[in-house]
């Protein structure tokens, strides 16, 4: 098939379209004006399900990621550097908290009462660190760490605004009949019964661009959870257009029944449909187009942010993070093979494998951070909180699992390092990761019982291609110590293979 290759960008257009309507400003914290003008503004970008090979400037070669690709040639670009899990809310609970999944409290995709497990009262948290040293802080886009009303719910974890989906699940449909707008329900008129005239995204970025010129005199903290890529495979025809132009005709996705294979088919485009906009995946007869589609329109929302703080005259003290949630996924018509998503490595979404949980992280701040730098520093989503609180003079509670990696931003002072990294998951039969230098060790199948853990040279072999267990056994030994050793037992989370008073898997 013909690569796929952009017409020219809409993202101008677009930029024009956005008008602002709705001030979200608050009061700061009582520090002086003077002290926290020193402070940088901080937005953290989030896509969701982003390959590490889905951006141009990593190597993708069938759409390109042109405002991406300028963060990064304006910043510093992290080649080692991990999500929180291999899945949504693990991740993001690891991100908010400093801790990773052997610690904090939510470590799968748990659905509950409309939204997800919430994360607990009293938790530390991202926003409430940075609320505290006086930032105004605000949640544009995908939650799912906690229903509304929860201990969880973002209003109740420090953030002043909330605008989007709380719950994931929904989250997994661009045309939704309602968002949450803060602690209401806002009724998406042009998406009722089977209209789609109203594209969340897009909706959600009106909402970021309008917190920004609110509180382009403060200082504040926007965390921007986009849904791009995740499945359903939806964009505006506008954006579908410059791909569908540019490709031949592809495999049509059809969504099967959730019934059953004996059950005729009924697709989730029937708005009568049980999961119909409440996270079914639409039918998309151009799955391919559709996804470099949805890539596009997220670089050209990065791209309308960056414009925007230029036009304020902040940009060079915000400090801009971007990064995925996990690796690539597998649903409605994705197709991750056909755009080499997960780049070198092995493996997908829901994978402790590379694949699954090695993403790609810019940091840009043009006024600290030297301009086309990188770095091969080893870190991860635990390690975010530590390094925005130095960086905003905030403090926090220690004895998280996080390192700030603030002095290799700054080039200056001693960088600490982990002595190793540690994952946990709960579907697919449990499993573990460790990367421990240039080791990486995983077991499968913990549920059953299994002990044997998979051992790969990642300096030798980044495809983890080649099992190495056999001949180190003392890095495979150390790498089950920290495994069996990494885990707060949680009545929530259990491995159901308990560990025995010799400390070894039954």
């Amino acid at each position: 098939m013909e690569n796929l290759k952009p017409l020219p960008s809409y993202g101008a257009r677009l930029l024009l379209c956005i008008i602002g309507s709705l001030a979200f400003s608050c009061g700061t914290s009582g520090e002086d004006d003077e002290q926290l003008a020193s402070k940088p503004n901080i937005i953290y970008i989030l896509a969701d399900d982003l390959g590490y090979g889905d951006l141009s400037f990593l190597g993708q070669e069938r759409f390109q990621t042109p405002h991406i690709d300028g963060l990064a040639a304006r910043g510093m670009v992290f080649t080692q550097h991990y999500a929180g899990s291999t899945v949504c809310a693990p991740s993001r609970s690891a991100l908010m908290t400093g801790l990773h999944t052997g610690h904090t409290p939510v470590r799968g995709n748990r659905g509950m009462n409309g939204g997800q497990y919430p994360l607990p009262q009293g938790m530390q948290t991202l926003p409430k660190v940075l609320k505290g040293a006086g930032y105004v802080t605000g949640a544009f886009g995908k939650w799912g760490l906690g229903y509304p009303g929860s201990a969880g719910d973002p209003l109740a974890q420090g953030f002043d605004v909330f605008f989007g989906y709380n719950s994931q699940t929904i989250a997994h449909n661009y045309y939704p009949r309602e968002l949450n707008d803060n602690d209401a329900i806002l009724t998406l008129e042009g998406n009722q019964g089977a209209e789609e005239g109203q594209y969340a995204p897009e909706l959600i970025q009106e909402r970021r661009l309008q917190f920004i010129e609110a509180n382009k005199d403060t200082t504040f903290f926007l965390y921007m959870p986009s849904i791009i890529p995740h499945a359903e495979l939806f964009a505006p025809q506008a954006y579908l257009e410059k791909f569908l132009k540019r490709t031949n005709p592809e495999p049509p996705y059809r969504f099967e029944s959730l019934l059953g294979p004996e059950t005729p088919y009924e697709g989730v485009d029937d708005p009568n449909h049980p999961r119909y906009k409440v996270g079914g995946y639409g039918s998309q007869p151009y799955p391919h187009a559709a996804f470099a589609a949805m890539v596009t329109l997220l670089d050209d929302q990065v791209g309308q942010i960056v414009a925007r703080l230029d036009s304020l005259g902040i940009l060079d003290n915000t400090l801009i993070v971007f990064s995925s949630d996990n690796g690539p996924h597998l649903e409605g018509g994705a197709d991750p093979d056909f755009f080499n998503s997960n780049g070198p490595f092995r493996g997908y979404k829901r994978d402790l494998h590379e694949g699954g949980i090695h993403v790609p992280m810019i940091v840009s701040w043009p006024a600290k951070v030297k301009a086309g730098s990188q770095t091969d520093h080893i870190s991860a989503f635990w390690d975010i909180l530590p390094t925005l609180a130095e960086a905003a003079g905030a403090g926090y509670e220690q004895g998280i699992d996080g390192i700030s990696f603030l002095p290799t931003l700054l080039g200056e002072g001693e960088q600490g390092t982990h002595s190793y990294l540690y994952w946990e998951f709960h579907e697919q039969g449990g499993k573990q990761a460790v990367r421990m230098g240039k080791w990486k060790g995983i077991r499968l199948d913990i549920f059953a019982g299994n002990r044997k853990i998979l051992l790969y040279d990642l300096a030798e072999d980044p495809g983890e291609t080649r099992d190495l267990s056999g001949e180190h056994p003392d890095i495979v030994a150390e790498i089950d110590r920290i495994m069996r050793e990494s885990r707060m037992e949680d009545v929530d989370w259990p491995f159901r293979s308990k560990i025995d008073t010799e400390n070894k898997y039954q």
